[in-house]
Order: C-alpha cells, then structure tokens, then sequence
C-alpha cells in the first residue's frame, strides 16, 4: 500500500441530501454539494455545489459556488459565481466573476469586484436588505422595519428602502444578549 505525501491533501466530499437549517461554516476548503433543503446561513470554503433539486434560503459566503436549484439569499463568492440551468437565484450576488446560463433565472443586484477591491471597501459585501435581516433575526419584516424606524437597531434609509451593515447588525444582536 502507497503511502501518502504529506503535501498531498486530501480532498473533503460532503454531500447533503437532507433538509437543514442553521448555520453551516467551514475553516478549511471542502468540496460541499447540497441536494435537499437548507434554511440558515452558509460560510464554505471551497466549492460550494447547490445541485438542481435543492432548495435553500441563506446567505452565502463561499470561494467558489455553483448554483443549479433555487436560492433566495446574498452570494458572496471570493472567486467565482456560476448560475447554471434550471436555477432560480433571488438575491443580490457579489464576485470577481460570473457567468449565468441560458435557462437559468436571476433576480437581484450585481456586483462584480476583486477581492484586493473587497478588502479596501468593506461595505461592498457588508450591506443587508431588510428581507436579510429580517431572516437572520427570525422577525417579521414590518417589526424590523419598526424598530429601524424607532432607531432600536442601526440602520439607514437608501432609495427609499432601509439598508442594514453586517458588522452593526452582529455588534447589536451581541449587545442585546449582554442586556438580556
């Protein structure tokens, strides 16, 4: 039997054909396919797969993802996004490239930045929609829109919609377990 080199790695396969929710995040690069159904939100290193039958609402934050089921989140991809038939992703997407195919349906904002560019403007994949914070939360939209109203949670109006930072978000749910 052949031993293996200690620079060779070995590859890391998950494939999830079940339905979850939480939070998944990964430290070290995997390959990560998922097949069923998935609520929550998603940090993966590597590639991350969204195979045709899957269903996810989340967030995404990965270095390569592929999409071929429905989404309804933000994709941040340090490397690449691809959108391949017959997925449905809504939700607004961030990465250095890009490419969605014919059959394929998207529906949201695009921003297509290196990742030098992210580092020098943190804002770029930082700011949430009220639907995000709303599902990061887990409270009705029209709460949350009350309370960035009543100035309880930090936010601000852009185009006539409240927009939310990531970091002030995570800094307030922190305060308020502290409070509690």
């Amino acid at each position: 039997m052949a031993k293996k080199r200690d620079d060779e790695r070995e590859e890391k396969i998950l494939d999830v054909d079940a339905s979850m929710q939480g939070t998944i995040a990964f430290k070290d690069p995997v390959n990560l396919r998922i097949n069923g159904s998935f609520e929550g939100k998603l940090d993966a290193k590597g590639n991350l797969t969204i195979g045709e039958n899957a269903r996810v609402k989340a967030n995404i934050n990965g270095d390569r993802v592929i999409i071929a089921g429905k989404v309804t989140g933000n994709i941040n991809a340090t490397e690449s996004i691809s959108i391949v038939a017959p997925a449905l992703v809504r939700g607004d997407i961030a990465a250095p490239r890009l490419s969605i195919a014919d059959g394929s349906i998207f529906d949201g904002r695009i921003s297509m930045t290196s990742a030098k560019e992210k580092q020098g403007s943190p804002f770029l994949t930082d700011m949430l929609d009220l639907r995000d914070v709303a599902q990061f939360l887990e409270v009705e939209e029209k709460v949350l829109e009350e309370w960035a109203h009543k100035k309880k949670i930090p936010a601000f109006q852009e185009d006539g919609h409240w927009r939310f930072r990531r970091t002030e978000i995570e800094k307030w749910v922190e305060q308020e377990r502290v409070n509690v």
